[in-house]
């Protein structure tokens, strides 16, 4: 397969808007999804302040409030060059304008919220095609926050309670937007606790690499394999490749699953990561990553 010439930005989010129900956690005014920092992130991937950002709110319930916030989020950092484009079914993804405008922009950004709308709604559709047909062929940035970091593996966790992620069959998963063939991205990873739920999307998908994003915390993807922490918090790798025991292939659903032998790795901003290889990286040798100020021996 070709390399891809363009670039994902993956961040965990700051806000519950992703498969969880409990509404007692969510706040609706809350809509602070992350620091200013990972935006003027994006904003130079995609090639300065004028760039043209088209932000996709598909995922979320309140698309409107949540544009709003990216406007005035975006607009802060001076970058006013934004579009909104509230995708709520299939037929929203013909609309010749918004057609035209994927195919113009220099970068698209889903929103957080829920990520099976972003599979049901943009899968198979011309509009997705074009996104996807960019990222491989173009310097294009593709950008997502929470749910919308979410789908952007082949294989995507679409539901599961944390509490319950030990027992087989509590982790439901299907196909995403495919950006990437060989991870699964979770989001709120510390804060939610969601170390066992990823175990659980790994330990049955051993071949892909799991990547959990703390909040305020993404990982910026070149080349389909090269990864590259940012943001204030910790990015955790599960890795099964080396898996020598698991039962979760035997065992009935609602049984707790064991499994031995799963690597994981914890980075922070400026540690990498290889896909292919699985190879973490301390320092990434290319982009705007400050160097270590301490080594241990």
């Amino acid at each position: 397969m070709p390399i891809a010439k363009g670039k994902l930005i993956a961040i965990g989010g700051a806000e519950d808007k992703g498969t969880e129900t409990d509404k007692d956690d969510y706040n609706r005014n809350n809509l602070n999804f992350f620091e200013l920092g990972i935006l003027r992130r994006i904003v130079e991937e995609a090639g300065g302040p004028l760039s043209r950002i088209e932000v996709i709110t598909t995922a979320s319930t309140i698309p409107y409030e949540v544009g709003d916030n990216y406007l005035n989020a975006f607009g802060r950092i001076g970058c006013t060059n934004i579009g909104l484009m509230h995708i709520r079914n299939r037929t929203d993804t013909n609309n010749p304008d918004y057609l035209q405008r994927i195919k113009e922009c220099d970068a698209v950004m889903f929103s957080g919220g829920n990520q099976l709308r972003l599979s049901v709604t943009d899968g198979g559709t011309e509009f997705l095609s074009i996104i996807k047909q960019r990222y491989h062929d173009e310097d294009f940035v593709v950008a997502g926050t929470s749910a919308g970091a979410m789908a952007m593996s082949k294989t995507m966790i679409y539901e599961g309670n944390a509490a319950k992620a030990h027992l087989k069959g509590e982790v439901k998963m299907t196909t995403g937007l495919g950006f990437l063939d060989s991870v699964i991205i979770d989001s709120h990873f510390e804060k939610r606790g969601r170390f066992g739920r990823l175990a659980q999307a790994v330990a049955c998908n051993p071949s892909c690499i799991g990547i959990g994003l703390g909040e305020d915390t993404g990982m910026l993807i070149t080349e389909g394999n090269k990864m590259e922490a940012i943001g204030s918090g910790c990015v955790i790798i599960i890795d099964g490749h080396d898996v020598s025991y698991s039962n979760i292939a035997d065992i009935p659903d609602g049984n707790p699953f064991s499994i031995e032998n799963l690597k994981v790795h914890v980075c922070e901003k400026g540690n990498g990561f290889l896909v292919k290889e699985r190879k973490f990286i301390p320092e990434v040798a290319e982009g705007s990553v400050i160097k270590k100020q301490v080594h241990v021996e």
